[in-house]
């Protein structure tokens, strides 16, 4: 049977045997007691009367009870125990035997526990103090007692013997670790424990009992730690004990077989707390690698003394790790004069850092004009359009360019993992990296490949998080683009990224837009070398008037036509154009419903037999048209009522309509799998006046947020949804 460890306000009622006088009559008033730290107390709180000796008023230690019973005698009261004290007993009574017993564990428990820790507390002979870890790991694996102290109070013990003897041989760390090791099994090693296993995986990581003993440890940790913050020496000994596999032999090889052991065979991770541990874990290691760079800041250029101009040495703290040098004003005048294009570096140098920031004569004419502006510029935009950080190279130290390598190596692992990916993505998507990583080459160009695993997946919930975070803030998507400072080849990355972005749910205005206004350039000479993907956002971009100059126009007209590629889809434009402007033509219906079954090929069929200009009330209810049809429906400019009930129609699809139909006054949404995140861009579309959403997925939030912001929105149904 199993119970649970005395705690306060337990024991209710005592009897009490003083050395003389034995107490007939069981008292029948409650008593109270407290569990104080290294005492037992019992205090009568009403009735001073109920005995004839009094009520006891001080505390019995521990230590001083010298024997532990049950009663078993003839006639003896009921459910009772004897506690042995120097000059008499105490008899404590229970209303029931499991109560008894309880008693009885938990206080021969607490006898025990403290006389190890006055034992271990004074080691002489190192074989006596292993033997008596191994009785005391054994009396805790055997205890009835069900309570987390059971087990935690010897790794307790054990770990201020550790920290309290730092002259230890390395078989007595080790014959101590596997005596512990079974206490390790179901519970977390103390802050100080850690630390010892820290210092162990340091210096000897091939040791068999970081094989044997602490990867139980180490997978406990990862599948069931809820927070490192509150006990971040969890999160460094699994930082430690990886480092340790990958000085094995194999290296990487064993890093990988235990990844996959911590995912396990199945398409599905059981454990949902691991990946994010896992990150967690390689964010703190690859921090660490530029730790003394980051310390040093104070007397480092900002990223705003990057972008305008490094600050004079005087006005520098001086006696810091990190410096700043500066060639001489009288050299640098010199060299004016030689060469106004002469290259002039600033050097920052560390023990384990070397950055090399070059500024050429152009980048300080344009240094001046943002030279009023006290705001500290964006991180990405600093390091991937500032002229005046045209190169930066970092140079680690051997020890940090090792660990770099492992935990790079181990999120491009992590995201070769379907299951994983998108929770890896909507971690990694706020750019959790210092700086200095996203100015080291080595780093961005090993990152490179997460990024590419993100570019491929067709899962909208992965490469959506390409993209910033949030508005004003750059996302991956800009950092890996030409230009940008992680950008390495001649934009493939950017191709695959806008293509995957594209052909989701992000052929938007918006989305082309901020491409004209960022990386109309990039996107042209990918175009002239025959990209596809960047024809067809040229031509997009045509069709959908994003570009007012007129010049600029014909400058991507140009760039279509000197490609096979961009000639084929610029002619494919202007057919459609030319059926746009047939199609828009005044005349026609003004009403028009689709037989039920119709799908987007015959909605596009349709609309291209005649002139629809008039239309103002179409019906594609219970077709099989889905979002794919509101290219078509967009080209339609009288278009005031559309209804879509029990079709296909879903978020992308009404992006899209949020963006040109901005005259629609009535459109019916009932039984479509639209989601709060197409039904929020509805938003836009001032002019609705009459909207149903029944049986949809509208969350209440999104519906008080519609009614929020549309000011001439009178009928609305919203039945069958969470905010009915």
């Amino acid at each position: 049977m199993r119970y649970k460890l005395l705690q306060e306000g337990d024991i209710q009622v005592c009897v009490i045997r003083h050395p003389r006088t034995f107490l007939s009559k069981i008292l029948t008033s409650k008593f109270l007691r407290r569990w104080e730290p290294h005492h037992l107390t019992l205090a009568d709180n009403s009735v001073a009367s109920a005995t004839p000796t009094g009520y006891m008023e001080n505390s019995i230690s521990y230590s001083a009870i010298e024997d532990v019973q049950l009663l078993s005698w003839e006639n003896a009261p009921k459910y009772c125990l004897q506690l042995t004290i120097p000059g008499g007993t105490v008899l404590l009574q229970a209303a029931n035997s499991y109560l008894r017993d309880q008693w009885f564990h938990s206080l021969q428990w607490k006898k025990k526990i403290y006389k190890y820790k006055k034992v271990l507390s004074n080691p002489s002979r190192w074989e006596v103090v292993l033997k008596e870890i191994r009785t005391l790991v054994d009396m805790a694996l055997t205890s009835p007692l069900q309570d987390d102290s059971i087990h935690q109070a010897p790794l307790e013990i054990v770990s201020r013997l550790l920290s309290e003897n730092n002259n230890l041989t390395t078989q007595d760390h080790e014959s101590i670790i596997v005596a512990i090791a079974p206490l390790l099994e179901n519970n977390h090693p103390p802050p100080d424990l850690c630390e010892f296993f820290c210092k162990h995986c340091r210096e000897r990581p091939r040791s068999m009992v970081v094989i044997e003993v602490f990867t139980p440890v180490v997978q406990r940790i990862l599948k069931h730690n809820m927070d490192f913050g509150k006990c971040p020496r969890l999160r460094l000994f699994t930082q430690e004990y990886i480092l340790s596999l990958n000085e094995l032999n194999a290296g990487m090889e064993v890093v990988k077989k235990f990844i996959h052991s911590m995912h396990g065979p199945t398409g599905q991770c059981p454990h949902p707390r691991v990946l994010p541990n896992l990150v967690a874990v390689c964010l703190a290691a690859i921090y660490s690698c530029y730790e003394e760079f980051i310390n040093s800041r104070d007397n480092s250029p900002s990223l705003k003394e990057i972008r305008n101009g490094c600050q004079q040495q005087c006005d520098r703290k001086p006696n810091l790790p990190l410096r700043l040098l500066h060639t001489s004003p009288d050299l640098v005048s010199q060299e004016a004069t030689l060469t106004e294009s002469r290259l002039k570096p600033v050097i920052v140098t560390s023990n384990e850092i070397h950055v090399e920031v070059e500024r050429n004569n152009t980048a300080n004419q344009k240094m001046t004009a943002g030279v009023g502006n006290d705001s500290e510029p964006n991180l990405i935009d600093c390091l991937m359009v500032s002229p005046t950080c045209s190169t930066i190279s970092i140079e680690l130290s051997p020890q940090a360019d090792r660990i770099l390598g492992c935990y790079v190596e181990i999120l491009k692992m992590l995201s070769d993992y379907d299951d994983w990916r998108p929770a890896l993505a909507s971690l990694l998507q706020p750019i959790p990296f210092p700086k200095e990583a996203l100015a080291h080459e080595k780093f961005t160009k090993e990152l490179k490949y997460v990024i590419q695993r993100f570019a491929e997946d067709p899962r909208q919930e992965v490469h959506s998080c390409l993209l910033s975070v949030r508005a004003g803030k750059d996302g991956w998507f800009q950092l890996y683009s030409p230009g940008g400072v992680a950008c390495d080849d001649d934009g493939e990355l950017f191709a695959s990224m806008v293509h995957i972005l594209m052909g989701s749910c992000y052929k938007t205005k918006k989305f082309l837009l901020s491409l004209a206004e960022n990386k109309l350039g990039p996107c042209m000479l990918l175009a002239l070398r025959g990209n596809q993907t960047m024809v067809e956002i040229l031509c997009l971009m045509l069709e959908y008037n994003i570009i007012d100059n007129n010049d600029t126009q014909l400058q991507i007209i140009s760039t279509l036509e000197s490609t096979d590629v961009g000639k084929r889809m610029y002619e494919q434009l202007c057919e459609r154009q030319r059926e746009l402007k047939e199609l828009q033509r005044k005349g026609g219906p003004t009403r028009l419903t689709l037989p039920s079954k119709s799908t987007d090929a015959d909605l596009a069929r349709l609309l291209s037999s005649g002139s629809f200009g008039n239309l103002e009330n179409l019906s594609l209810a219970f077709t099989n048209v889905t979002s794919a049809c509101a290219e078509h429906l967009i080209k339609l400019p009288s278009l005031k009522q559309l209804n879509l009930w029990s079709t296909q129609f879903g978020d992308a699809g009404l992006r899209l309509l949020s963006e040109h139909l901005t005259m629609l006054q009535v459109l019916n949404l009932c039984e479509t799998p639209v989601t709060d995140a197409g039904l929020l861009a509805l938003s836009s579309m001032k002019s609705l006046c009459s909207l149903n959403m029944n049986s949809t997925k509208l969350s209440a939030d999104t519906y008080e947020d519609l009614k929020a912001k549309l000011p001439n929105l009178k009928e609305v149904d919203v039945r069958y949804t969470e905010a009915w």
